[in-house]
């Protein structure tokens, strides 16, 4: 997994300038700084991860409602985390 510093700080800047927007998307829940995931195996690549309370088909969501593949030439990573509840 890359922990190159640059790398870091470009996916923090895309998520700092970003998060607000997504947070308006339907299901979005949160974001992070993570590792990309494909078939529930972590990649070992950083990733804009864009936490939702489901994945629905991409067909089934408005063009405005989709989450991009990239964010200022950062990689976006959906994962679906369910309902988070806080105590």
């Amino acid at each position: 997994m890359s922990t190159d510093q640059a790398v870091i700080d470009r996916i923090t800047r895309a998520q700092d300038k970003h998060t607000e927007a997504l947070l308006r998307l339907p299901n979005v829940i949160g974001t992070a700084l993570g590792v990309k995931m494909v078939n529930d195996e972590p990649t070992g690549d950083l990733a804009l991860v864009v936490l939702v309370r489901h994945k629905v088909p991409l067909e089934s969501l408005k063009p405005n409602e989709r989450i991009p593949a990239t964010l200022d030439g950062v990689p976006v990573d959906v994962q679906e985390v369910g309902d988070v509840l806080a105590f």
